[in-house]
């Protein structure tokens, strides 16, 4: 049982890299399924937008998917347009920016791994580059090779060229170590980047290393507090609610934050060394709301809304 729960506690202490894992054997797992099943070089003037289409059109869904999936984007965004405080709160303007930035590089990772892995595997690089007319990359490319190569590159990728079988294997092998040069390049660029933003935040801390791991826990463990009470509550008030109406009678009062708590919950968290905070709900439990004159005005304007747009329901 103690092997068991000692195991259980590495899995989680090793989610990120095992997750990164998984993401990396989904990308080559997709990539090689596009390659055998879907992509069709078509040995034409189409080569160019055919190739690049299926280099660049996944990253960019899963750029968006990282988006969509990503909690902190709709904690960011959720009611910026009604109230912009929320995202730019008094005195600390450039937050908005790092968050925004924080979430544009986690969602980065699985583009980066698409096009690492396609770039890798060399296909669609080859069919984009076989279609090109610009001069330079054919001088580029043709360099040594028969005269045909110039007027016959769109056909290397399907083996059609007047050449013979020789050159055209060797000008698709150059082809695809062109794509794998361009693949390492970005591993090692991506992985250097990665190195520099962390070492970049972690110097720019200001807290200490434990300090760190401690409020990482306290994040992790709140995050999973509140998704646990949030169900249980949920399933409370509904129960009350259901009870009620089929019985016919007034609820009895059930606690719930006001509409500025929830408010003041929902804003970025921003940490302060002469009150330590581990996160805005910490914030809001050890401080309480203490509105400032500008905040009130912008509660009131918010709670009017929502009594404008159920009275619009009414009517």
């Amino acid at each position: 049982m103690d092997a068991f729960q000692g195991f259980l506690k590495f899995i989680l202490n090793q989610k990120t890299v095992i997750g990164y894992s998984f993401m990396a054997l989904l990308t080559v797992g997709g990539e090689r399924l596009f390659s055998l099943v879907a992509f069709k070089c078509p040995c034409g003037t189409e080569n160019v937008i055919y190739g690049l289409a299926f280099l660049f059109a996944p990253a960019w869904v899963l750029l968006i998917l990282g988006f969509f999936l990503n909690n902190r984007s709709w904690r960011l965004f959720t009611g910026c347009c009604v109230n912009p405080r929320k995202i730019f709160p008094r005195g600390h303007n450039c937050r908005f920016f790092s968050v925004l930035g924080q979430i544009i590089l986690s969602s980065l990772v699985a583009p980066v791994m698409w096009l690492s892995v396609a770039l890798l595997n060399g296909t669609f690089y080859e069919c984009a580059m076989s279609g090109t007319q610009s001069p330079r990359l054919l001088d580029l490319i043709c360099k040594g090779k028969p005269e045909e190569c110039w007027k016959e590159l769109y056909k290397v990728s399907c083996g059609k060229t007047s050449m013979t079988p020789t050159d055209n294997e060797e000008l698709k092998l150059s082809l695809q170590a062109q794509s794998q040069i361009l693949g390492w390049f970005l591993i090692c660029s991506a992985s250097f980047f990665s190195l520099l933003t962390t070492c970049y935040a972690r110097c720019r801390s200001k807290v200490s290393y434990l300090q760190l791991s401690f409020w990482k826990t306290y994040a992790q463990k709140e995050k999973e507090q509140l998704e646990n009470t949030f169900v249980d509550y949920a399933k409370k008030l509904s129960e009350r609610n259901l009870k009620c109406f089929l019985e016919n009678k007034r609820p009895e009062v059930f606690p719930m934050p006001t509409f500025a708590a929830w408010e003041a919950a929902s804003e970025l968290h921003s940490f302060h060394q002469n009150r330590q905070h581990y996160s805005t709900l910490h914030r809001v439990v050890e401080d309480g709301l203490d509105l400032r004159p500008e905040d009130e005005e912008t509660t009131m304007m918010l709670m009017g809304t929502a009594q404008n747009v159920q009275l619009t329901h009414h009517h």
